[in-house]
């Protein structure tokens, strides 16, 4: 069910720089896409089929449905959308339980972000009860929204996550940098008209127009975001390392 998406009263900034930065969880704060993946071969391997490597490049960074659909298609496996949804949800929180560790840089960025005072929000196309059990890695504090993707109709690639993280934020999206490592993410929140930064997690993520793509986390900080805002929308940013 989803919950209501209420404003909230983030103390937006008003000057240079983004309004809000958004990150994504898994792959780009939390590194978890392997956990899913290996969830997902677990269960299916439960039920007889293994899965080759070449699926992992479309299952990865997307909703729960597509990736559980996507599977059961191509396996032919004898469950549900709903059955599979919910083996492969508790076959990754068991992973989950066992540790959650952080993309490199992620802690940094999130203390440097509430240090300035910049309002942050989390944009999972997890379910809530995944992003729940993360955030006390993450830093519960560390967020002022958290957007789940069974809260929504639609969740990513379509921009709708992203559309709502900035609106309970009170922020304009095209004044918000998103932080994603998958093509699936960067398609949602592009189509928000976010800025995005890309930290390729499994494929890799050509930079665009309005997107920069850096190698980890560790090149990000506030004032490479706020650089970001600064530049035209039409500019092509690649750093070649380090943050601006």
């Amino acid at each position: 069910m989803a919950r209501s998406l209420p404003v909230l009263d983030a103390g937006v900034p008003s000057g240079p720089g983004p309004q809000a930065v958004l990150l994504d969880m898994d792959g780009t704060l939390v590194d978890t896409e392997g956990f899913w993946w290996d969830a997902e071969v677990e269960v299916f391997g439960r039920l007889g089929h293994r899965l080759a490597e070449k699926h992992r490049q479309v299952v990865v960074g997307g909703p729960m449905t597509r990736s559980a659909g996507y599977l059961i298609e191509v396996t032919g496996a004898d469950l549900t959308l709903d059955q599979a949804r919910d083996l492969l949800n508790a076959a990754f929180l068991r992973r989950v339980e066992r540790g959650v560790p952080l993309m490199p840089g992620a802690r940094r960025l999130l203390t440097e972000l509430a240090a300035h005072r910049v309002p942050t929000a989390l944009v999972s196309a997890s379910h809530r009860a995944v992003i729940d059990r993360m955030l006390p890695s993450l830093g519960a504090d560390s967020f002022a929204v958290t957007v789940a993707g069974d809260e929504l109709r639609r969740t990513k690639p379509h921009p709708d996550p992203y559309l709502a993280a900035a609106a309970r934020l009170g922020a304009d999206p095209r004044r918000c940098v998103a932080v994603e490592d998958t093509a699936t993410g960067v398609a949602s929140a592009e189509a928000a008209g976010c800025r995005v930064v890309a930290v390729p997690s499994v494929a890799p993520i050509p930079p665009a127009a309005g997107r920069t793509v850096v190698p980890s986390l560790a090149e990000v900080d506030v004032a490479f975001l706020r650089s970001l805002v600064a530049l035209p929308r039409t500019a092509v940013h690649a750093p070649a390392g380090g943050a601006a």
